[in-house]
């Protein structure tokens, strides 16, 4: 009998999920807009405190839409952490503007220091807008009052990626509170999914307008289709959103379930040093190297475990090579020995064990040992 493969973060759906859709399909709305999706909106504004969430089609989709909305072309320059994934600068990158890097500290959280250094550069350096892409990583929020500070210091704006990290905090604070905007990921693998997904928050009224037309290709209010502007085939579909909608309902199980896992590794070794009010999407353990790193990851293949590596920063990337990095050593450390564990929210105690066994065979050395 094959032995059932072990994803690193798979969505945890069941009954209720399959009811939302069915109702959903009852209602008559299956089409892209509708009630669902506008509840939805409510209750992701209302989990991350703010007056307006705009359902998109991806975390991807919002960024772009957040720099729409700020109007980034060739004239700008963005900077963000060099550890993340590449959608937090894609639209950046495809909007012509110039990209800067910026390293992390010990427990991957943008330095600080190097931040505002990089802020000051972009704005003595260029004429255009400065605009900075913070990054809650792999669910644990920066420190969003500090970035905030720089960045009303050195005259950027900031626009908040907690695509990771939905349901996490700082200071009692939702991340997605932070920045003038903030973005929401509901990938299939995040903690809570529509299968694909991402929201745009915002407090402004003007904002979440503009954005929601723009999400439905800037049709302007005529009775046939008429256009000013061009804007993106970004909305969410009311069917994902009741996906979403019974994911939210669940989302205190959700957190409980991954701070369990992380607590549980933790126990058994070295993880990145836990932060407060993080939800625990994927827990990073922290080996000796490059070395030891490859053969855990080989182990865990062979078992048909999944897992990766931590983020390659974004400094390292061959499609970046140009572009000006602040630091970059401590990110290119925890790349060089973080792996991204399994860290599902419906890992059973059958499946913990197989994770220990495999890192047993790769040589992992338990805590304290």
């Amino acid at each position: 009998m094959r032995t059932k493969r072990i994803y690193l973060s798979p969505p945890w759906v069941g009954r209720e999920e399959r009811e939302a859709v069915e109702r959903a399909f009852d209602s008559g709305y299956v089409a892209p807009c509708g009630p669902m999706v506008d509840e939805f909106e409510r209750r992701v504004a209302a989990l991350a405190g703010r007056r307006h969430a705009v359902a998109v089609s991806s975390g991807t989709a919002a960024i772009d839409l957040a720099m729409a909305e700020l109007g980034v072309d060739g004239s700008w320059t963005v900077v963000a952490p060099t550890l993340t994934f590449v959608a937090t600068v894609g639209p950046a990158w495809h909007r012509g503007a110039r990209l800067a890097f910026v390293d992390c500290d010990e427990t991957g959280r943008v330095d600080l220091a190097l931040l505002a250094k990089a802020l000051r550069d972009a704005k003595r350096r260029r004429g255009g807008g400065v605009l900075y892409v913070g990054v809650d990583l792999y669910g644990r929020c920066c420190d969003h009052g500090a970035v905030e500070a720089v960045c009303r210091e050195c005259g950027a704006r900031f626009v908040n990626d907690a695509a990771e990290a939905v349901g996490a905090t700082w200071n009692g604070r939702q991340s997605g509170a932070a920045g003038e905007m903030a973005v929401y990921s509901f990938n299939g693998n995040k903690i809570v999914t529509t299968s694909g997904g991402g929201a745009l928050l915002t407090d402004d009224d003007g904002v979440a307008w503009r954005a929601r037309k723009r999400s439905q290709q800037s049709r302007e209010a005529f009775p046939w289709y008429q256009h000013e502007e061009v804007g993106y085939n970004y909305r969410m579909s009311n069917i994902l959103a009741s996906v979403g909608l019974a994911q939210l309902a669940k989302l205190p199980r959700i957190l409980r379930r991954r701070a369990e896992n992380a607590a549980l590794y933790a126990a058994r070794c070295r993880t990145l040093r836990p932060v407060e009010g993080e939800n625990h999407w994927l827990t990073v353990a922290l080996l000796k190297g490059a070395a030891e790193r490859d053969a855990l990851l080989a182990a865990f293949a062979a078992d048909g475990i999944e897992a990766r590596s931590v983020w390659k920063p974004m400094h390292m990337q061959p499609v970046f090579a140009k572009c000006r990095a602040y630091g970059g050593k401590v990110a290119e450390g925890l790349f060089a020995c973080g792996v991204c564990l399994p860290s599902g929210t419906g890992l059973s105690a059958a499946d913990r064990r197989r994770i220990f066994a495999a890192m047993d065979a790769a040589g992992i050395s338990r805590k304290g040992r």
